[in-house]
């Protein structure tokens, strides 16, 4: 996988610099390139080479085509399934696999990840001799060389090629069994970034729940305030209809954010968000600021949607995968993995969903962008500056005062009904 190192350690993903054009693999024979490519009408051309250039992979990208050469024979190595490769969606990006372990290459349009595959080729071989001979080729190819007349924006190096899934809930070790991890089904929290493992103990416990001793009502309490026209949580509601899209509010893209702690400058916001999502309410499609998160279900469920990329039009790009999270399972983002979603408590289901969300830059991250980037109604990128409708100790006493104030006057009523027809 494609995460930051612990300190003495080889990193598994780095930034690179804009303006680069030339540089290494963080392990020979094997990577992820992440790049852009502005001018979908002119080709990508860019090159994976030996340590002295002789040989490597010449690699183009064009709108109908992946077309990948070896530089010392003109080798070419075609997918037949291949029919894509530029795109004129807006914010896209791309990237290129290089696997020698397999002897295999990849590139996709968004995430690198299997689901977003439009290229896919191996090195084929007659003989044992000939399998170890493509081995050792791939094993020296050592950097990238972008194109000098190829407008090609190198954005990342990551240390693992694509190879399989990467499951999107996350299991610690105490829950796992070996056909867990043989069918791939779920991640174990030891396979997070260290920044995720961090968010990941602060909200997993057994007792970091909503329905506590000293308020067993707390989740019918928020229900209540959701129904309630004079309810917190309902006014609320309806005065966030105008915030993602200004000139067609939206009563249904709207969700209550309740703010654990202070913002100590290491995450987008505040780090602990509860969400609230009554049932039909969804978000805009976003992204996450390449920040690492941690989401939980404390109540009901929801139906995330992701994204390869964030897209800035009206029409938008279809979804890679679409999965119900339910009460209790944990789900994850990296800086480049899982960042584009759309979250959807869905029409049909019977509660409102409650999460708890959980946000930390990388170790390496100088440069905070304190947004998450989203896409209006009229399909344009805004900037969202995370905020906070009520600070968690003061919404928890405030839920307790209406649901009392409810009791209270239902009692009332039924004293006024009993006097009545006594």
């Amino acid at each position: 996988m494609m995460f930051t190192s612990e300190k003495g350690q080889k990193p598994k993903s780095i930034r690179l610099k804009s303006g680069e054009s030339s540089f290494p693999l963080l392990v020979s024979g094997q990577g992820i390139v992440l790049f852009r490519h502005t001018k979908a009408d002119q080709t990508c051309i860019f090159f994976l080479y030996t340590h002295d250039k002789s040989d490597g992979f010449r690699i183009e990208l064009t709108q109908t085509a992946v077309v990948v050469h070896r530089i010392s024979t003109n080798q070419s190595y075609v997918d037949p399934n291949n029919t894509s490769g530029l795109t004129n969606y807006p914010g896209a990006y791309y990237w290129f696999s290089l696997d020698a372990q397999n002897q295999a290459l990849l590139c996709g349009v968004g995430e690198a990840r299997v689901e977003t595959v439009v290229y896919r080729a191996t090195m084929e071989y007659t003989s044992d001799d000939e399998r170890k001979a493509n081995k050792k080729f791939m094993e020296s190819i050592v950097s990238v060389q972008v194109a000098s007349d190829s407008d090609v924006e190198p954005i990342r190096m990551i240390r693992d090629p694509v190879t399989v899934k990467i499951p999107a809930i996350v299991r610690p070790t105490e829950t796992l069994s070996m056909d867990d991890v043989a069918s791939g089904m779920y991640l174990p929290k030891a396979n997070l970034p260290l920044p995720a493992q961090q968010l990941y103990d602060c909200i997993s416990g057994s007792q970091f729940t909503l329905d506590t001793e000293d308020f067993p009502d707390f989740v019918q309490a928020i229900e209540n305030s959701i129904k309630n026209l004079s309810g917190w949580c309902y006014q609320t509601l309806q005065a966030k209809s105008h915030e993602f899209s200004k000139d067609k509010p939206n009563l249904n893209e709207t969700y209550l954010r309740i703010t654990l702690g202070q913002n100590n400058g290491e995450s987008p916001g505040i780090p602990y968000v509860m969400e609230i999502w009554p049932v039909g309410h969804y978000s805009p499609i976003h992204n996450h600021s390449e920040a690492h998160a941690i989401i939980r279900v404390l109540n009901g469920e929801i139906t995330v949607s992701q994204f390869p990329f964030l897209c800035a039009t009206q029409d938008g790009i279809k979804p890679f995968s679409i999965t119900n999270f339910h009460k209790n399972q944990i789900t994850w983002i990296s800086p480049t993995l899982n960042q584009t979603h759309q979250l959807h408590n869905l029409p049909e289901n019977a509660s409102t969903c409650i999460t708890i969300q959980c946000y930390l830059y990388d170790q390496k991250d100088n440069e905070h962008y304190d947004y998450f980037d989203y896409v209006d109604s009229d399909g344009n990128i805004q900037q969202y500056e995370p905020d906070s409708d009520m600070d968690f100790v003061d919404f928890k006493e405030l839920m307790k005062k209406e649901w009392e104030n409810r009791l209270v006057a239902s009692r009332s009523l039924l004293s006024c009904f009993s006097c009545t027809t006594a």
